[in-house]
């Protein structure tokens, strides 16, 4: 019997032969991923076990450093609950600390053909590496802290097969806005990428697409393996792993063919990304108060990149904010190492820690009344960061630099 990738995977770690959609199957948990949010009172549990610390990692990302006196106390039972289980992956703030997501990346913790959980809705980002990953409930993220099990039901797979090369000013966020426009939501499904277009997508990029695989209600997002994935697997882990790839007869509920040479920058317009977007000719001139690049989506260091390259020898507008959040303390290190930082700090960019802060809303860039914002992060809906007033327009780490130099929405290649 023919199956997706997730199916296979699904399969695998519930000890099946095969499943289908529609199946409810209890599986082995790889990789459990816990937040400083998981220590707050309002959900802290009194655990009595962990089924396997060497399985765990703890992350702190959404309120570092601690920005009032619950987060520090949080993060206070964190760093107990660590010590009292023996957990070694615990990356508290420091030189090891940044967006759960990329950490996970950095250290190779998303292990090809396993099922990694966290209690964050954007795990999918780790099905960049062949790795069934999934956001789960505070309930089911205890269970499976404390059992190694946790359920899911199998759903239909919708599948892209990738061709072609990316035009340069195009990045892997206009490849998502694209399909979210033209394809929509896929709850209850999951989405499957491969294809030869797939092997000129770097890793950063894939984790950018994986990421934003929430935003579609995706439940699991997965990448084919190849030799990219398997060198940067193991140059960051020597423990073993067997990647797995879709049956040549695998049932699809859909198949599209994306030629990554067609397609052009996009900005999904405010409020959401399903079936939202539009070229950026038609929303060019939009004046905007502040411009965001961050967030395990957009926080990478090829995006680092992007946004100092189109900044570089100029400033950003008056009356404009332009915050850049590395996606880890590692990122932060190699885009200071590169020069990226200095760059963008003399353009006028502030550069904050690695945080979920901004993208989420709590701190670090909130978002004040009837202000506009433009976004590389992960969310646009209203009041995802800050007043339910403003609004927030979402593009590529690219047109974000360059917006945030115009002073309003402007694209990429039109800066002189």
């Amino acid at each position: 019997m023919g199956m997706t990738i997730a199916e296979a995977i699904l399969a695998r770690a519930s000890g099946r032969a095969a499943v289908s959609p529609g199946d409810f199957v209890v599986v082995n948990v790889d990789t459990v991923v816990m937040l400083d949010t998981s220590f707050f009172k309002t959900l802290r549990k009194e655990v009595l076990k962990v089924h396997a610390p060497e399985n765990v990692a703890v992350i702190y990302d959404h309120v570092v450093p601690a920005p009032d006196q619950a987060a520090a106390e949080a993060h206070h039972y964190g760093r107990e609950f660590v010590k009292k289980f023996g957990i070694k992956r615990f990356h508290d703030v420091g030189p090891d600390q940044g967006i759960s997501h990329a950490v996970v990346a950095d250290k190779g913790y998303a292990l090809p053909g396993t099922v990694l959980v966290c209690s964050d809705s954007h795990t999918c980002a780790s099905g960049a590496f062949n790795t069934a990953a999934r956001g789960i409930g505070y309930p089911d993220m205890i269970y499976a802290l404390t059992t190694g099990k946790t359920w899911f039901q199998v759903g239909e797979t919708v599948r892209y097969d990738l061709v072609g090369k990316l035009r340069p000013g195009v990045s892997a966020k206009d490849v998502f806005l694209h399909i979210a426009n033209r394809f929509g939501e896929h709850a209850g499904q999951n989405i499957e990428y491969g294809g030869p277009g797939m092997s000129t997508l770097s890793m950063n990029a894939r984790r950018t697409m994986a990421a934003m695989g929430a935003e579609l209600s995706a439940e699991f997002v997965t990448f084919e393996p190849d030799e990219l994935l398997i060198n940067y697997m193991r140059e960051r882990t020597d423990r073993s792993f067997v990647p797995v790839v879709a049956s040549p007869d695998a049932k699809y509920r859909a198949r599209h063919t994306i030629d990554l040479d067609q397609l052009e920058p996009l900005v999904a317009l405010p409020d959401t990304v399903i079936n939202n977007s539009r070229p950026i000719s038609e929303v060019e001139g939009e004046k905007i108060d502040q411009a965001f690049i961050g967030s395990c989506a957009n926080g990478t260091l090829d995006d680092l990149s992007e946004a100092a390259r189109v900044v570089a020898g100029k400033h950003v507008a008056p009356g404009v904010r332009f915050l850049i959040t590395p996606s880890s303390q590692a990122v932060l290190q190699a885009a200071a190492k590169a020069g990226y930082l200095q760059t963008l700090i003399a353009a006028g960019a502030v550069v904050t820690p690695a945080t979920c802060g901004a993208c989420y809303g709590g701190h670090m860039g909130v978002l004040g009344p009837n202000e506009t914002c433009i976004t590389a992060s992960t969310r646009n809906f209203k009041g995802r960061m800050g007043d339910n007033t403003a609004r927030i327009f979402m593009a590529s780490p690219a047109t974000v630099a360059a917006s945030a130099i115009a002073g309003k929405i402007i694209h990429p290649g039109a800066l002189q």
